[in-house]
């Protein structure tokens, strides 16, 4: 699902320009740059923090896994080792929870993973990156909000399929069972 947005986070582990490849001209990226500068301090709508177990958040929030392999994947529901980004409005929650997403699929929280056995996401580190990272994947604003539909929408079908699936095989095992019980 993250195919949308890992074409951002390319360039970073292969070294090649996706830019080119997108048809950004270097002026263009010029101004990207200037934007994504601009939109730094508007992206500071949002509280990063250490989840403390059962506490209850009023504002939209989303939580991010700190601890393991699988650090850096976003969940509505609170993980036991987490930090908990709050916002101010629902739809920067919806919206920044799919660029968190996309990090997470992309392996970008592996670089700053640190420990031997259980490896873990410092909050100092995620809060440097996070911030930068989400202002670059959504200067082209109206591409994120169809991306995030495209993504939506693929979820949706994806559950669809899943349930599809668990129906066929529940009728597969009825059918062999009543050759059990002859």
């Amino acid at each position: 699902m993250a195919f949308f947005f890992s074409f951002f986070c390319f360039e970073k582990f292969y070294g090649r320009s996706v830019a080119k490849h997108l048809g950004f001209s270097t002026e263009n990226l010029l101004k990207i740059g200037k934007l994504t500068r601009l939109n730094s301090n508007a992206m500071t709508n949002f509280i990063i923090k250490t989840h403390q177990k059962d506490t209850c958040y009023n504002k939209p929030h989303l939580f991010i896994l700190n601890k393991g392999m699988n650090s850096g994947k976003p969940q509505n529901t609170p993980f036991t080792n987490s930090f908990v980004i709050i916002f101010e409005k629902e739809e920067d929650c919806e919206s920044l929870f799919f660029v968190a997403y996309s990090l997470w699929q992309t392996k970008f929280w592996h670089q700053f993973l640190i420990g031997s056995v259980i490896p873990f996401l410092r909050l100092p580190d995620f809060k440097k990156e996070f911030n930068p990272q989400a202002s670059l994947m959504m200067v082209e604003h109206e591409q994120h909000l169809k991306n995030v539909e495209a993504l939506k929408l693929l979820e949706k079908k994806e559950k669809q399929y899943r349930e599809d699936i668990n129906l066929i095989n529940d009728l597969r095992k009825a059918i062999l069972y009543r050759y059990c019980k002859k």
